[in-house]
Formats: C-alpha cells, sequence, structure tokens
C-alpha cells in the first residue's frame, strides 16, 4: 500500500474542509428561503434571511448590503408589551391599522429605534423591529414594512 507520508493528515482536512462548504451552502440555501415570512414589495431591494424553530418563525429583511433593514419575530406569544407612552407613528401593515412605539439601543442613543406587534391570523402575533440612523431611513423603512403581506392560509398550514 503506497504511504501519504508529509501529506497523510491532507485527507481528512480536505474532508472537513467539504463539509463545512456543504454545510455552508445549505445554510445560504435556507437564508434565502422566505417560508413563513410575508411578501416584500419588489421595489423595496430586499430579500429575506429566514430561521425556524418548532413554533416560531424569525425573519429579516436584508438590503443588497446585507445590513438589516428590518427584521420580525411570528410566534403565539411575544416577549415585546407596547405601552402607551412609548407610542410614535401611526401606520398600516397589511392592511391593519397599529402603532410604531418608540425603543432604546443600550450605547447608541441616536439611533431610532421602533417596534410594533401585530396579530397576523391563525393565533399568531408579529413583533416588527427597525432601527434607523435618520429621521429619513425611520420614514423609508417605515414605508418598506407597510407593504408587506402575510400569506394567512401559508401561515396556518405550517403550524
Amino acid at each position: 500500500m503506497k504511504s501519504w507520508g508529509k501529506n497523510q493528515h491532507a485527507v481528512p482536512w480536505l474532508v472537513l474542509l467539504f463539509a463545512l462548504c456543504a454545510n455552508a451552502k445549505a445554510q445560504d440555501a435556507a437564508a434565502d428561503d422566505p417560508g413563513n415570512c410575508p411578501a416584500l414589495p419588489a421595489s423595496t431591494g430586499l430579500r429575506w434571511e429566514y430561521r425556524a424553530s418548532a413554533d416560531s418563525d424569525f425573519c429579516r429583511a436584508l438590503r443588497a448590503d446585507g445590513s438589516e433593514a428590518f427584521g420580525l419575530y411570528i410566534a403565539s406569544k411575544s416577549p415585546f408589551s407596547p405601552k402607551r407612552s412609548d407610542r410614535a407613528e401611526a401606520s398600516t401593515i397589511d392592511g391593519k391599522a397599529m402603532y410604531w412605539y418608540r425603543g432604546e439601543l443600550a450605547g447608541k442613543p441616536d439611533i431610532q429605534v421602533r417596534e410594533t406587534l401585530i396579530e397576523i391570523g391563525s393565533g399568531k402575533i408579529a413583533h416588527i423591529w427597525l432601527q434607523a440612523s435618520s429621521p429619513d431611513q425611520l420614514k423609508e423603512v417605515i414605508g418598506q414594512t407597510e407593504g408587506l403581506r402575510f400569506p394567512s392560509a401559508q401561515l396556518s398550514a405550517n403550524k
């Protein structure tokens, strides 16, 4: 049998490298799967990064540069509890009137944070959040969320 000599450990490393690349491709494919995320308006140029667990869905709307425009968490309960005193902008998402609520980001007082909850049917709630570095960016991202459409049949079929 031929000896591998100095490179006898190269084969296991190549197998490991191949496995890591295959896993990264699978993760990229999962990230591109919109899963139970709502439909994004084509005009936004955003794409979903999607992760699911047994009882919830996590969606991040990403810009072309990979930065997060906004995110949302779909489940039967949410840890976010809006306070009337934090109420900010009135808006509409998927035809439902709602309010955005001010939040804070520790160590970044110049960042404008907004969160909201909307009922999307099938006993599910969407907790939506966004961060903006300027009033113009805040207005832009709120406008993008107004175009979201939650397919209730898709949400109820998977859960």
